[in-house]
């Protein structure tokens, strides 16, 4: 049997020698010949289909020894692929879109001027915020690709972040005692809930979403913060109590479950959430300001009104500070310093317990097998 031949294809018999197969070398794509004949126009077609697919893919595909093989390199490391967190991910990745238009840049011709530009345009056409994280983002790349020989190097970190315009409001504002009450007052458990896990332990959302029941063991809630890695390890006192005492019996392995008694996803939640706000701004309430992140704002300011300083304050959050980047390892002694800092604000904490509570017939704190709460 004669075959015929077509470039970037390979046609064979199989093993047996008796069925013909056919594949594209490139991709790896194979060619079901009972649906396209070989030899036929059908077959040709189909060749000639998966051809320019593959094609198109590899003008897509960066350049080497271009600011776009950089981008790629970067998301290939141990680095994007396991230490950053899904939300962070998915701003990085956004970045590496915006910059699709510079991916060819070559790399010999990136400097600090050229990538201050570039920040210009990125704050100009999505704002201040995006235009940082944009640097940020080329930051990261050029730190991964300078000891791998990619690049001599970090172009980006001199370049001075955007201030946020005097006249753009404030996001992610602390919420008031009166703001804090109708929310409480209004929302279904599964939504106060977080809400009240975020206010107590000023965890992220995302974080506090994803806070395992074995997090909570002797009296304290113990959680890694995703974006920085630094331990938090936050005192039960009468808030986080109250908040507990609101989450019914449920199989999840998180703290916090939804209506369904499923752990929460973030997209779940964030669509959960501003639906309940919007229905009651369309009841003329002022709350489409109010943001779950703006509760970790409001922790960290009780606390400095009572004066606290900024270590003890970023003990509590998790935080590290531009001047001392510090771990924190899991002791006693954190928990004890923190309990003493979230002293300062008991009466505070039992004011807003009330709030929380619920209305309905208390259920059983969530603890796990053999915590203590």
């Amino acid at each position: 049997m004669t075959l015929i031949r077509v470039k970037g294809f390979k046609i064979f018999l199989d093993r047996h020698g008796k069925k013909v197969r056919c594949y594209h070398r490139k991709t790896g794509e194979s060619i079901d010949l009972t649906k396209y004949p070989l030899g036929t126009a059908e077959f040709f077609a189909e060749c000639g289909r998966i051809t320019a697919v593959s094609n198109a893919q590899k003008l897509l595909e960066p350049k080497a020894g271009t600011l776009g093989a950089l981008m790629q390199f970067y998301e290939e490391t141990d680095h994007f692929r396991d230490d950053l967190s899904a939300v962070s991910k998915k701003d990085y990745r956004w970045c590496r879109s915006f910059l699709e238009s510079v991916k060819d840049t070559p790399i010999h011709i990136i400097d600090t001027p050229l990538i201050s530009g570039i920040h210009d345009i990125a704050s100009e056409k999505r704002g201040f915020r995006r235009g940082n994280l944009v640097k940020t983002y080329l930051s990261e790349v050029f730190k991964y690709a300078i000891p791998k020989g990619l690049i001599d190097e970090n172009y980006a970190k001199d370049v001075i972040n955007k201030r946020r315009p005097k006249s753009k409001p404030r996001a992610n504002k602390p919420w008031s005692l009166a703001e804090i009450t109708l929310i409480f007052t209004r929302a279904p458990a599964h939504i106060s809930a977080p809400l009240g896990i975020m206010l107590g332990t000023g965890l992220d959302p995302t974080d506090a979403l994803e806070l395992p029941k074995s997090a909570i063991q002797d009296g304290v809630i113990w959680d890694w913060r995703n974006k920085t890695g630094h331990e938090q390890a936050v005192p039960i006192g009468p808030l986080l109590r109250a908040v507990l005492e609101t989450i019914a019996p449920h199989d999840a392995e998180t703290v916090l479950a939804n209506s369904r008694g499923q752990s929460w996803k973030y997209s779940g939640f964030s669509s959960s959430w501003h639906t309940f706000k919007n229905n009651l701004a369309t009841e003329g309430y002022p709350v489409t300001h109010l943001t779950p992140k703006g509760l970790r704002h409001t922790l960290a300011t009780s606390l400095r009104e009572e004066g606290q300083d900024e270590r003890a304050i970023a003990d509590v959050l998790g935080q590290k500070t531009p001047s001392m980047a510090r771990h924190y390892s899991r002791n006693a002694s954190l928990a004890k310093k923190n309990k003493k800092t979230l002293k300062s604000i008991r009466k505070r904490e039992k004011a807003l317990a009330e709030v929380v509570k619920p209305s309905r017939k208390t259920v059983k704190p969530i603890a796990p097998e053999g915590g203590t709460i």
